[in-house]
């Protein structure tokens, strides 16, 4: 008997779905190259890449983007309740529009910031 299971963000043993290549080039892909590349891929592999992207920190916004790429049901069937979440955050224009492109780096201190009186 085959199950299907479900993916979670917080499974530490969940593998990327596609090539680390792939991964790379859709890291340093403007929004255009990015769909250029998706669009080899099918949705339910694209649905777990987004799931996978989204649970790490430096690719979230890229995995909201692949998100956008995929419909609410094989979203929902890939990752239940995260896939819901993915689904309504790649909808909202806002979401899209306001993650950093390739050339946005903002600094990170470490020294923590100087309050003068």
């Amino acid at each position: 008997m085959t199950q299907d299971q479900t993916l979670s963000i917080d499974d530490p043993a969940l593998d990327c779905p596609v090539a680390p290549d792939v991964v790379g080039r859709l890291i340093k892909a403007d929004p255009e190259g990015a769909t250029f590349l998706l669009d080899g891929i099918p949705e339910a592999t694209r649905a777990r890449l987004a799931v996978w992207l989204y649970g790490r920190s430096h690719t979230h916004a890229i995995g909201v983007r692949v998100a956008a790429t995929c419909d609410g049901v094989t979203l929902r069937r890939t990752a239940g309740l995260v896939g819901t979440v993915l689904y309504d955050l790649s909808r909202r224009p806002q979401a899209l529009a306001s993650h950093p492109t390739r050339g946005a780096v903002g600094r990170i201190s470490l020294g923590g910031s100087r309050r003068r009186a």
